[in-house]
């Protein structure tokens, strides 16, 4: 039986901005798919309203795109 790779991680806090869209909400910084061992503790950030977030621990901007 052959093993199945798992996806590669996306490093966390590698970037200054990341564009999101709506299937990505709701929004947390690291986002899923993200290595969690070298980063911050994760936080909801709320971008619906402006469209705009910005992480309060790594200050990653985050745009929501359509």
């Amino acid at each position: 039986m052959a093993a199945v790779a798992a996806p590669a991680l996306i490093m966390p806090n590698a970037q200054n901005r990341y564009e999101v869209s709506r299937d990505d909400l709701p929004l947390s910084c690291p986002m899923p798919g993200m290595a969690l061992w070298c980063s911050h503790p994760k936080v909801y950030l709320s971008i619906e309203a402006t469209g705009k977030a910005k992480c309060p621990y790594c200050g990653a901007e985050y745009i929501l795109i359509d």
